[in-house]
């Protein structure tokens, strides 16, 4: 195993410093290797010191322009301190170097997202799901682009599946009421409602939306 291999195996059992000491070795005997630097970026990242995780995460990419991980790695850390279109950039950079999974493009998804951008979102969402059925952050997510773009049936086919793979999700329950007031299912959006306040008793707009839905419902 090389200083790299054994960081890694380091990071896996939580021993950062030892890994640390590894990268420290790793680079020292070959300051191109920008593995290393890329290992150390996610470390850093990883106990919340952001700027120094960047800045050797910008250090693997002079190393090595089509270092999607260092790219992926500083999207994250951007994305974590709300520059979400930096982070998008970063995302994009990764894509372009050849990184292309489901994670990526839920991350993508979410950048979009942050900017108000929601068809982008939409299709990177929908690329994370067909990557990954079983991610159920990217369905709702998925559902809830479809929504705000007025695919009302397709949203509730999706945040269904949402709730069916969690059946805690309050934010699924709450948008699937939504989704039936606009559709006047007034009886099915109260339901959704009260399920949204089981999984999430403090779920305030579950609470107006269920008492919303029973006034129109005594109209």
């Amino acid at each position: 195993m090389d200083e790299n291999e054994k960081a890694i195996e380091a990071i896996s059992n939580g021993n950062y410093e030892e890994a640390l000491e590894f990268l420290n070795t790793a680079i020292e005997k070959n300051p191109q290797d920008s593995i290393a630097y890329i290992n150390f970026g996610n470390i850093l990242a990883e106990v919340g010191e952001s700027e120094r995780a960047l800045s050797f995460y910008q250090k693997a990419i002079e190393i090595d322009n089509k270092a999607a991980a260092a790219y992926y790695g500083a999207g994250n850390v951007l994305f974590n301190v709300e520059k979400y279109e930096e982070a998008l950039q970063m995302y994009q950079k990764a894509h372009h170097a050849g990184l292309d999974d489901g994670s990526l493009h839920y991350m993508m998804g979410m950048s979009h997202f942050q900017i108000e951008k929601v068809g982008h979102a939409l299709a990177c969402f929908q690329r994370a799901v067909e990557w990954d059925e079983t991610d159920t952050e990217a369905r709702f997510y998925y559902g809830l682009c479809l929504a705000q773009t007025e695919q009302i049936d397709e949203a509730m086919s999706q945040l269904k599946k949402v709730v069916e793979e969690d059946d805690n999700h309050a934010d699924a329950y709450y948008n699937l009421g939504v989704a039936s007031m606009m559709t006047d299912g007034l009886k099915d959006a109260i339901y959704y409602f009260e399920q949204a306040i089981v999984a999430q008793p403090d779920h305030m707009l579950a609470l107006n939306g269920k008492e919303q839905a029973q006034k129109m419902l005594k109209e």
